[in-house]
């Protein structure tokens, strides 16, 4: 198995949330992904931090241009490897 890892970033934790329940509704993504609050350098109010997803996706099944429009959604992205 590879080390395959998706990000995606998203505006808010809420954003984030919905885009995480989304993965598993629509692709069947049975591992929760991981949670991290990226704090824009030198700030410490929440409302200036982008939060990421950290998706493993050691099988290989997640196509880079539906995790791109999934985000997208979201006023998100996905972050290139």
């Amino acid at each position: 198995m590879s080390d395959v890892r998706h990000v995606l970033v998203l505006p808010d934790r809420d954003a984030a949330e919905e885009v995480a329940e989304a993965l598993g509704e629509r692709f069947g993504v049975k591992e929760e992904p991981q949670l991290v609050r990226d704090a824009l350098a030198g700030e410490d109010d929440a409302e200036d931090a982008q939060w990421l997803l950290v998706l493993r996706d050691e099988e290989q099944r997640l196509a880079a241009e539906d995790l791109d429009a999934l985000a997208g959604e979201w006023d998100g992205w996905r972050e290139e490897p």
